[in-house]
């Protein structure tokens, strides 16, 4: 199947087989798109939790609108956003492009003074706000991953946050959920699998100038 066909065979699964549990292999390639997912100048604020443990999103599906998705899924992946941005965080950023790349300080100096200056003149509600928005590229690009990797998904944003946060203990971590996505594989009888995607024709959506 080409990647059109995968897009083609994607769709936002409502019931989960509860037998069929993703590989480590599977798990493993998709940790690590969501760590190569593009964010604003690189500095990934974001962070994804991945949950097995069934006990554990058996507490979260009341406070998910009681999408059962949550539970049945293989695994379900929180995309988290930090409470803040701080200065040890870009310093820190910095610190690995010069480990990594061995670029010298003074070539980066100009760089992270202006990522700083950024981040120092926005308010909280502004960092996570510019935070969620590089939620949003993580999650579109686990999706594509997860139809290239013949592995169902559910996007989801209905759920409480602060209930989550709250049972998941992420104000500890200085983390805010903010997207979900469960993880696994269809359920032979979901009848949602069957249906034709239903989109606007090409010439209604793309603008060519």
């Amino acid at each position: 199947m080409n990647i059109i066909e995968k897009l083609e065979w994607r769709y936002a699964t409502k019931k989960f087989d509860v037998d069929k549990k993703l590989s480590k292999e599977k798990l493993l390639t998709l940790k690590k798109a969501f760590n190569l997912t593009a964010t604003s100048f690189g500095l990934q604020t974001i962070k994804l939790l991945v949950i097995e443990n069934e006990l554990l999103r058996e507490q979260l599906v009341s406070h998910s609108f009681n999408q059962k998705q949550v539970l049945e899924a293989s695994h379900l992946l929180i995309i988290c956003i930090q409470d803040a941005i701080s200065k040890q965080d870009v310093n820190a950023y910095f610190d690995n492009i010069k480990a990594i790349r061995e670029t010298p300080e003074d070539i980066l100096e100009p760089y992270k003074n202006n990522l700083l200056n950024i981040m120092d003149n926005k308010s909280i509600e502004k960092q996570q706000k510019w935070s969620l928005n590089q939620a949003y590229i993580a999650l579109g690009n686990l999706m594509t991953v997860c139809a290239l990797e013949n592995i169902d998904s559910c996007p989801m944003e209905g759920f409480i946050p602060e209930k989550y946060d709250e049972i998941l203990k992420l104000k500890d971590r200085g983390l805010k959920s903010v997207l979900l996505l469960p993880v696994g594989y269809r359920a032979k009888d979901d009848m949602f699998a069957g249906f034709k995607k239903v989109r606007k024709s090409i010439n209604e959506v793309i603008i060519e100038l």
